[in-house]
């Protein structure tokens, strides 16, 4: 944590920012971490309103170089808020995070309030079905799988199981998505795959688990069926260009 936080005050300085929001994006926040997982740290940053005024554009994005331990990168607010009209679902997580590094409360409850304002009901089915799509098909057809894209195919599966039956936006966390699961032995499979990935590691290679490969094919087939019945609506940018006229003083 501490060492986190000195990253990110780094970055402030060397790149003359001020970072409005800090967060964990990954497998940690999601709640199925491995011993050796890193950390992949997201943020949200905003610069003077003279570097907006200029007639460059300045990049939309800064980060480290990525080690084995830390992942740290961030957007630019004009960027975030443009993905966040967009209904950018990882946006929408990040700022769900259970794991925040540092933040000003204002803001981020300023967007957390506009979620459900600009959250795009068919456009992110769609993204959490293609990831949960394309991990079934590319990573656990065969003989020996890794342990980790269950989990990178289960979370959204459920988040598109959510989108269709509850017309929401998802949790970012496993944990409060799986409250869909009625199969008590999806749920066992589930736990047994939990327990096993507490103790190895990223690379951890398992026989495929039939019964969920299974169950990931009839989910994703039933929220395909339903999907285009979903509502999707043309935002207006009005809410957010206050918020980034606010931020960026």
């Amino acid at each position: 944590m501490d060492t986190i936080l000195q990253k990110l005050l780094e970055l402030e300085q060397h790149q003359n920012i001020k970072i409005l929001y800090a967060c964990e994006s990954g497998s940690r926040a999601w709640g199925f971490a491995s011993p050796d997982s890193d950390f992949d740290v997201r943020f949200i940053y905003t610069r003077s309103v003279n570097d907006y005024l200029g007639i460059t554009e300045l990049p939309d994005n800064v980060g480290l170089p990525v080690n084995e331990v830390l992942d740290i990168s961030g957007w630019d607010i004009k960027k975030a808020l443009k993905l966040f009209l967009k209904s950018n679902s990882t946006l929408y997580e990040w700022l769900q995070s259970p794991i925040v590094y540092q933040g000003d409360a204002t803001f981020v409850d300023d967007l957390r309030k506009l979620m459900p304002v600009y959250f795009s009901l068919r456009a992110s089915a769609n993204h959490y079905l293609s990831m949960a799509h394309n991990t079934l098909r590319d990573d656990l057809q065969s003989e020996r799988v890794k342990l980790k894209r269950y989990f990178y195919a289960l979370r959204p599966a459920l988040a598109c199981l959510w989108i269709v039956e509850k017309q929401t936006v998802p949790p970012m966390e496993f944990q409060h998505l799986r409250v869909l699961l009625t199969a008590s032995k999806i749920q066992n499979a589930i736990d047994e795959l939990l327990e096993r990935k507490k103790i190895a590691d990223e690379k951890a290679l398992i026989p495929p688990v039939l019964e969920l490969n299974q169950w990931l094919s009839d989910t994703l087939d039933y929220c395909k069926e339903q999907i285009p019945a979903l509502a999707s609506e043309k935002k207006y940018p009005d809410k957010l260009n206050n918020i980034f006229r606010t931020y960026i003083q």
